[in-house]
């Protein structure tokens, strides 16, 4: 059964509020924002952003005969392939073998692959946590990066959509969340996922921090 219209997206607002402020406050951030860090902590981001995209989008690929989850696999978002052409850019052809998974980036792919592959409420908490971050914080950032380092056309490809609407997507999207059929335990059990999906995208935050701050 569902629950009334905007029920969901009201408790999601409440539950991720105080994860968005965090990492809008993180110091990694913030120093990318203002170009205060070198090219090298931002290359490390997007070397970051690839491990975690590419068990979300193989989340996708297998979540796509589920029939809630079908509903949220979106090509037009995919970052795949947004992110290695921004990674041959910032590493050079070979960009493959001088990225590596940080220790907080192993756990938050394991928790991906754990929790969204063959649960609807884990997929959907994942690429709801990753893409409408993309769609909304992730556009502040994009533009800023791009005037602290001076891009033209490459290196910052991951934070372009192409051919979507970033405020349209995102009500378009949340109408799509309101509507799913879930019971109120699949609903928990959805935000729950988010608020993990949150701590290991701070955790990730932080460790970059450690090393660029």
């Amino acid at each position: 059964m569902s629950l009334m219209a905007g029920a969901l997206t009201s408790r999601l607002r409440e539950v991720t509020r105080e994860g968005r402020a965090v990492a809008r406050r993180s110091r990694f951030v913030e120093g990318l924002a203002t170009g205060r860090l070198p090219l090298a902590a931002y290359a490390e981001l997007a070397a970051q952003h690839w491990f975690v995209y590419e068990s979300l989008e193989l989340a996708a690929a297998a979540m796509t005969d589920d029939p809630i989850a079908r509903h949220f696999v979106y090509p037009e978002l995919f970052r795949l392939p947004a992110l290695e052409t921004d990674l041959r850019f910032l590493y050079g052809a070979r960009w493959q073998s001088r990225i590596a998974a940080l220790p907080a980036t192993t756990t938050y792919c394991t928790r991906i692959r754990s929790a969204a592959f063959d649960r609807a409420t884990g997929y959907v908490a994942h690429h709801c946590t990753r893409y409408l971050g993309d769609l909304s914080g992730g556009q502040w950032l994009g533009h800023r990066l791009v005037e602290a380092y001076g891009f033209r056309r490459d290196g910052y490809r991951f934070f372009v959509f192409e051919g979507v609407d970033p405020p349209l997507f995102r009500g378009r999207y949340r109408d799509q969340l309101n509507a799913v059929p879930w019971t109120h335990t699949e609903q928990d059990a959805f935000l729950d996922e988010v608020a993990a999906a949150y701590r290991l995208n701070l955790t990730l935050l932080a460790e970059l921090e450690d090393r660029w701050t």
